[in-house]
């Protein structure tokens, strides 16, 4: 594969359709700088002000350059979500996303499938929870709100070779404002982490949750961190076609979803003015109108708007070999499609899948098996000749997707069971995904052979 052979990429789109105009217009009439139906629920935009002032400011720190933050051409990436909080950590929400009830974790409350290992924190890091490992020591969990915590986690990339992350920042809670003091501050620190250990970055808006009319509250958001923080001036800060990377994740999904593609189309074209590229975050079936897609021509007329495409695939296959056919089948046309219509494309990798104590459903859906699921689909997607991988997630510990340290020695949970890493080390998949994101830029040796240490 020759990673580099789209940086020059002629960038050609297609003329919108008459009725894709009108639909697109209708909601351009929505004016920008209109309180979003959220706030009605949420904090006054006094507030909001007062958090933004309070938290963003320009990046003054010293910048080490190692990942070229200037392409995603041949970059692996990971989604970030640092949304976990605990008790006692500053940011009043309590052990948000550990648990059901935002109470320390006991039994019966946990919402997570994997646990962190917590052995490289220090004294401040560690939040001790009600739950016991199986030599009495209580279990402890940490919080995406503190500094230290997310420098670790960008140091961890560093010492393994990953690239940087998408740091995912939800729009629905951006219209409360100690949720918002708390993205704010974890952008924060991700900035920080990947100007100090020589990674990159870029900001993912996510739409779950989002009402309709309500893409004000993105446009919104998006010039605040432009003006008072700066972000776009970061020398970490991920760039791609000569200009700074925005992406807006849950466009065109069937379920879920209060606003409509419609809506999605001028949040785009706002980004666009902005002077940003603009990936999109779509359903697997997005190509042929189909699966987890909306039937609606008009999800083509936005994505033609858009620069990247990055399909959800998460749970869409079970087994490496389910993997290879994916790739195949599914990325090998996609990728046909977006170069015809002048875009880049980023098909999502990851390394397994249980959700069992969030939703109910069967542990360890989706095994990794010692790692060769994930390795499979860095080698479909570089078959299918794809430039650029998301890896979902580095910090996922809900849904079981998680790359960063976690432990074999998990707590006894009561009802609640959890994933281990089956012995491996708990730095495992940090590990892996580097050797992956070098075999995947011709880095490595291209024989699709998995690394001695996923072979049992």
């Amino acid at each position: 594969m020759t990673v580099a052979r789209s940086s020059n990429v002629i960038v050609r789109r297609t003329p919108l359709t008459t009725a894709a105009i009108a639909a697109l217009a209708l909601v351009l009439l929505v004016p920008v700088f209109s309180a979003p139906v959220s706030l009605a629920h949420g904090s006054s935009l006094e507030e909001l002000q007062g958090v933004y002032e309070q938290t963003l400011h320009p990046f003054d720190g010293e910048s080490v350059r190692e990942v070229d933050p200037t392409s995603m051409v041949g970059k692996v990436l990971c989604g970030y979500q640092g949304w976990f909080n605990a008790a006692g950590d500053g940011a009043n929400r309590g052990f948000h996303h550990w648990t059901s009830d935002a109470q320390a974790p006991r039994p019966g409350n946990a919402v997570i499938d994997l646990w962190p290992d917590m052995t490289e924190c220090g004294p401040d890091e560690r939040f001790a929870t009600e739950l016991r490992h199986k030599d009495g020591r209580p279990a402890e969990v940490f919080s995406s709100f503190n500094r230290d915590t997310v420098l670790r986690h960008f140091q961890w990339m560093r010492e393994h070779g990953i690239d940087g992350v998408m740091v995912q920042r939800f729009a629905t809670p951006l219209s409360h404002d100690n949720h918002l003091r708390h993205t704010n501050v974890v952008l924060d620190h991700c900035r920080e982490g990947a100007n100090r250990f020589g990674r990159t970055y870029a900001v993912m808006y996510d739409l779950s949750g989002l009402g309709p009319n309500s893409m004000s509250v993105v446009m919104n958001d998006w010039r605040e961190l432009r003006t008072r923080m700066g972000v776009c001036d970061d020398p970490a800060y991920l760039r791609h076609r000569g200009r700074p990377v925005v992406v807006v994740w849950g466009v065109g999904f069937n379920r879920d979803r209060a606003y409509t593609v419609a809506e999605c189309g001028p949040l785009v074209e706002f980004l666009k003015q902005d002077g940003c590229t603009v990936m999109l975050g779509v359903p697997t079936g997005w190509r042929t109108l189909d699966r987890d897609a909306v039937a609606e021509p008009l999800l083509h007329d936005v994505i033609k708007l858009a620069d990247v495409v990055s399909p959800w695939t998460v749970g869409r296959y079970q087994t490496p070999d389910e993997a290879e056919q994916h790739g195949a089948e599914i990325w090998k046309a996609d990728l046909a499609w977006c170069r015809e219509q002048g875009l880049d494309y980023m098909p999502v990798a990851f390394p397994g899948f249980s959700w069992s104590n969030l939703k109910g459903a069967k542990l360890d859906a989706i095994p990794r098996l010692r790692g060769k699921f994930f390795w499979s689909q860095f080698v479909a997607a570089k078959a299918a000749g794809a430039e650029m991988l998301y890896v979902a997630m580095f910090d996922e510990v809900d849904e079981g997707t998680a790359i960063f340290k976690c432990t074999n020695d998990v707590p006894d949970g009561g009802p609640n069971q959890f994933v281990t890493y089956e012995g491996l080390p708990s730095d495992f998949y940090l590990d892996l995904t580097g050797r992956g994101t070098r075999f995947f830029r011709d880095e490595a040796p291209d024989d699709g052979e998995p690394p001695e240490s996923v072979t049992p």
